[in-house]
């Protein structure tokens, strides 16, 4: 997926399988689940769990997230 940041394009999530686990990193927060694909500017993540960046689980296991590319600060593997 290709996605405009500033003045030049970045393709994030191009080298990352369906399937592999993430980490994909808000503000103050970070998601990790199963990376399940890009559409129409928002990433898809699977069986995800929500954590505060301190590292403290803030919510249960969720079927499905969506998350939105522009408010994506980092993705780990």
């Amino acid at each position: 997926m290709l996605f405009n940041q500033g003045n030049f394009i970045v393709g994030l999530f191009d080298n990352y399988r369906i399937g592999k686990r993430l980490g994909v990193g808000t503000d103050s927060s970070f998601w990790v689940g199963s990376f399940g694909g890009v559409r129409d500017g928002v990433v898809i993540l699977r069986n995800a769990q929500l954590f505060a960046n301190i590292g403290k689980e803030v919510d249960g296991i969720r079927p499905l997230v969506r998350i939105p590319i522009c408010q994506i600060t980092f993705v780990s593997e």
